[in-house]
């Protein structure tokens, strides 16, 4: 497999380096490789065009016709598939709330991401392409999340997706359970978490109600108050909350304030979300999953199950997969997915859940998450099988440009790690605080 991947960078050489030909053909087609669409079925032998950074055109290779002056690359032997979506991620190192209460929508996580992170470089090498970053969960609201597409920048505000009207992106990171039960003013139980916030949504229910009775009349607005704002968008629907929980009953109580308050929701890590598939369902709410290979972590995922992917798809609730980096690698996402189908999730959702089910939950999923025309040329190239561990990441791009090069040596580095693969890199840990990541990972 390997001679394949250096036959490809050879074709790609002869019109110049590679990055260098995407940033200025107007056209670059894949041929011969192996498709995986997503939503739709396989290719076994297909042909990929992008036209600067949408795909143009998908099919099988004889039913493709390149355009005139198009840059080939001949595929063959090789799998291409959409760029992955981690819907939780804690890369940059930034940090959320701090210490001076439970409950803290207006903080913002985009203002303590380092880009310059060797986590996203990481996450690159894994084949990630959109990641929503999320601050830590030790408070009921620790702030607000930021979704980010991965191209090279020097800001955190080059990497944010924006809405038509430029407004950045992103949810609110709500948590309950053990993590948020500390000594005053924080919770010390699970009654008293679900009472705050409920006290909280009251309070940003009577600020709607004066926002709108002021009717942009300056003289009749109330002061402005940051945490309140953002949970008006929470409750406008206007901004999603993602929210950590584990065990079925902090699930349940979840649901339960969703329900009082009209908020959307997913749910984040969901540890013991099998107990309680059906309510899930019911409640029309989707799951993003962590999938762990090991012992370890906190009291209240001691029934964390493998199945639970399977469950919940049995059960009709959407569910994505996570990497809660650095909890688990960002380089290993796709083993997770190989996990969740191992203990019986099936093959085309375990797909999905990299792919399009996180970019539903994020709602990005008119632009990324699947190969279809139109959408953001974010494409990984693999060396084989997205599930097999013996498969290798070998070039990621975002909106059609290389951005992850294993041939390259620097890339190669934060592939398989070693001195200076982590340096500068920072994480933050949900209960205490930021730590140094060592420095040969």
């Amino acid at each position: 497999m390997q001679s394949l991947w250096f036959a490809v960078l050879v074709v790609a050489l002869t019109v110049g380096p590679m990055a260098g030909a995407w940033a200025t053909d107007p056209c670059t087609a894949f041929v011969g490789a192996r498709l995986i669409p997503i939503g739709q079925p396989e290719i076994a032998a297909g042909t990929l065009v992008i036209r600067g950074g949408t795909i143009a055109a998908l099919g099988p290779v004889e039913a493709i016709a390149i355009p005139a002056g198009a840059t080939r690359v001949e595929a063959g032997g090789l799998v291409i598939m959409p760029g992955l979506v981690d819907t939780h991620s804690h890369v940059g190192g930034g940090q959320g709330g701090d210490a001076s209460g439970p409950v803290q929508p207006d903080v913002r996580i985009l203002d303590s991401i380092n880009v310059f992170d060797a986590g996203f470089r990481k996450c690159l090498a894994g084949g990630l392409t959109t990641l929503n970053i999320m601050p830590g969960s030790g408070h009921l609201a620790s702030g607000q999340t930021v979704y980010v597409k991965l191209h090279r920048a020097a800001t955190i505000d080059d990497l944010v997706y924006r809405d038509a009207a430029g407004r950045v992106l992103g949810g609110l990171k709500m948590a309950n359970g053990t993590n948020s039960q500390k000594d005053p003013p924080f919770p010390g139980t699970r009654g008293k978490s679900a009472a705050l916030v409920r006290q909280k949504f009251i309070k940003a229910l009577a600020y709607r109600d004066k926002l709108a009775k002021a009717a942009g009349d300056p003289e009749k607005l109330p002061d402005r108050d940051l945490e309140l704002e953002t949970l008006v968008e929470v409750l406008e629907k206007r901004r999603i909350v993602h929210h950590h929980c584990h065990r079925a009953d902090d699930i349940i109580t979840v649901l339960r304030l969703r329900e009082e308050f009209g908020f959307e929701a997913v749910l984040h890590h969901v540890s013991e979300a099998w107990k309680v598939a059906p309510e899930i369902a019911r409640s029309g709410v989707g799951c993003s999953v962590i999938v762990l290979d090991s012992p370890g972590g906190k009291i209240e995922a001691a029934d964390f199950s493998l199945v639970t992917g399977a469950v919940l798809e049995e059960a009709g609730v959407p569910c994505a997969l996570h990497t809660d980096d650095p909890v688990t690698d960002s380089r290993l996402f796709l083993r997770t997915a190989a996990l969740a189908m191992r203990a019986g999730m099936s093959r085309e959702k375990a797909l999905e859940s990299l792919t399009l089910a996180g970019a539903t939950m994020l709602g990005l999923h008119d632009r990324i998450g699947s190969l279809a025309v139109g959408k953001d040329a974010d494409l990984v190239v693999l060396s084989g099988d997205p599930l097999s561990s013996q498969t290798k990441v070998l070039q990621t791009f975002v909106a059609g440009r290389q951005v992850f090069d294993r041939n390259d040596p620097e890339d190669r580095l934060f592939a398989v790690g070693g001195f200076g693969a982590s340096r500068d890199q920072r994480a933050e840990s949900c209960c205490n605080g930021p730590t140094k990541v060592g420095a040969a990972r």
